[in-house]
Formats: C-alpha cells, structure tokens, sequence
C-alpha cells in the first residue's frame, strides 16, 4: 500500500474527476480518497493506492508532479509509511 498526496487542486474537484485525470497520464485508479481542505487556499486529497509500492508511485508521481490541471500547477508526494 502507498499514499500521494496530490496538492493544490482545484476547489471542487470530485474524485471521479481526479481519478480521470490521473489514469489518463497513466496511473492506476485510486482505491480511496481523503480530501484535506486545509484553510481552503490550498486543498488536497490523499489518495491510497492498495497494490502499489512506494518506489513504483514514485515513478508515476514524476508524470504528474508540477503539471498544470484546471488552472492550478499540482503537487504530488508520495507519503513516507510513517505518515500514513
């Protein structure tokens, strides 16, 4: 199991659409999602991956890390085991 944390997101955003956006640039569809709405400036959603490990999301993040989505440039991290 591994986490991303996918930040500064679009106000809004479903997962249906996020998980749209990440299969497109060749992820696989999240197994959950927990939105961190933070003070709303910046929000973000932790999505946990059940059959991917660390190493392999990290090598998929690099696809997505920095990219511009809905008039927003992202920031995805995969999470450290001690976090999740």
């Amino acid at each position: 199991m591994s986490v991303l944390l996918l930040g500064n997101i679009e106000p809004g955003t479903t997962d249906d659409e996020i998980r749209a956006f990440l299969v497109k640039y060749g992820l696989p569809a999240f197994d959950a999602a927990e939105h961190v709405p933070g003070d709303g400036s910046n929000p973000a959603v932790m999505l946990t991956f059940q059959m991917l490990d660390q190493a392999t999301l990290d090598k998929l993040r690099a696809r997505i890390h920095g990219m511009f989505w809905k008039r927003r440039r992202l920031s995805a991290l995969v999470m450290a085991q001690r976090y999740i």
